[in-house]
């Protein structure tokens, strides 16, 4: 065994001439271990809600999502785009037309953007899953109905009740001014027949019609606003997206689930990384016991390192056995801080014992929680990498004077 590691082993472990040592010790150990623990709980926490709010995209967005570079609609006259079509990695295909409009029920008015899909469009994005109420009815013997979003809903006073229809006032394309803005606006009926929700985001923004209404609404003939894509499992996402855009050229935009959102998903990332820092910087402030700890122990073991002297250890050897006793203190911390905080994950993954308030009103009723090993394993290099340096100190310099002091004396 090596002899810094097994003298350190002994230090650590045998009691002390003075009991605040072993104080001192057993307080640095706590605090890298409560410090560590922080961190898996609250990046865990971080990872829970990060993978519910994906989850809850999932349910609307596609896989891939074609859009023209300019302008609001194209073409499906495009060759390119049945190229698309006759992909392997192409499950299925959803049109989309969507645009603004106002939405009259009853005595209620609210803007959204009305989304004209086709029949498919529940397979791509499975919206069908995620509804509060109603059924996921788009046409029923030619008759046009609409799921509409649940903060639409509530905006609009909105009942399912197949007796009073959703009123949609659109600004013509091509109209001239004319002092009767009657004229001035295409306006449709529809009965809502679902409301769905899945985040506010889609909710207080989306009615879903279909495809020929939302033409006939906006006066477009085989225009859409965009392809939604969905891929066949086992098909690298990324790879698919670059030949779709090599395919469609400079014309077109192909974007995956995370451009489609990606200012959102940066300041998620950006809010983890924030909180990783502050609860490191919260953690090197209780380094400083280790600090304190090492200090004294080399102050109560100096009659020690006059015997190790004697015995033939040079100064790298004396040091080698007080910087690894700060580095097993904190070892022995970031362990336990690791198996807490895993246990306290678990625990909440499996009982949900921290719930939210006002249960019942959520998507979920209990803090989302999700374990990636990898965090373990940055957190413990970050805990291992800031006891070290907090052990380097204190070793180098007072031994530094021990020994200088036992040099002077012979």
């Amino acid at each position: 065994m090596n002899f810094s590691f097994y003298i350190s082993k002994r230090y650590l472990i045998a009691k002390k001439s003075k009991n605040a040592i072993n104080i001192i010790s057993m307080i640095s150990i706590i605090g890298v271990a409560v410090g560590t623990a922080a961190l898996i709980i609250v990046l865990s926490a971080f990872n829970g809600l990060d993978n519910l709010i994906k989850s809850m995209n999932d349910s609307f967005d596609p896989d891939l999502k074609i859009m023209p570079a300019t302008g609001k609609v194209f073409s499906l006259e495009d060759p390119n785009l049945a190229k698309i079509k006759n992909l392997e990695a192409v499950f299925d295909i959803a049109e989309v037309l969507e645009e603004n409009a106002l939405l009259k029920y009853g005595d209620q008015q609210y803007i959204a953007t009305v989304k004209g899909v086709s029949d498919n469009f529940a397979v791509i994005s499975g919206v069908d899953t995620m509804l509060t109420v109603g059924d996921f009815i788009l046409k029923h013997n030619n008759q046009p109905y609409a799921i509409v979003g649940q903060g639409v809903a509530y905006y609009l006073s909105l009942n399912l009740n197949y007796i009073d229809p959703i009123v949609i006032f659109v600004p013509k394309r091509n109209a001239k001014i004319n002092m009767n803005p009657e004229k001035a606006f295409n306006r449709n009926y529809i009965f809502p027949s679902a409301v769905f929700g899945i985040q506010q985001e889609f909710d207080l923004k989306y009615i879903l019609v279909p495809l020929d209404y939302a033409r006939e609404l906006f006066d477009y003939k085989n225009q859409v606003s965009a392809l939604e894509l969905k891929l066949n499992k086992g098909y690298n996402f990324d790879k698919v997206q670059k030949q779709i855009q090599e395919i469609l050229g400079p014309d077109y935009l192909v974007k995956n689930r995370y451009q489609l959102h990606e200012a959102f998903y940066k300041i998620m990332k950006s809010e983890k990384f924030y909180i990783f820092m502050i609860l490191t910087f919260i953690l090197i402030v209780a380094s400083f016991n280790i600090i304190g700890s090492l200090t004294m122990l080399i102050i109560d073991k100096k009659e020690d390192i006059s015997t190790f002297r004697s015995l033939g250890a040079n100064l790298k050897t004396i040091r080698n056995i007080f910087l690894t006793e700060g580095w097993l203190i904190t070892i022995v911390g970031a362990f336990l801080g690791l198996i807490i905080g895993f246990l306290i994950c678990w625990l909440q993954i499996e009982f949900e014992f921290v719930r939210l308030k006002g249960s019942g009103s959520f998507i979920v009723d209990a803090y989302p929680i999700k374990i990636i090993w990898t965090d373990f394993l940055i957190i413990f290099v970050t805990v291992v990498s800031i006891g070290y340096f907090a052990a380097w100190y204190p070793v180098r310099y007072i031994t530094k004077r021990f020994v200088i002091q036992e040099l002077e004396r012979n």
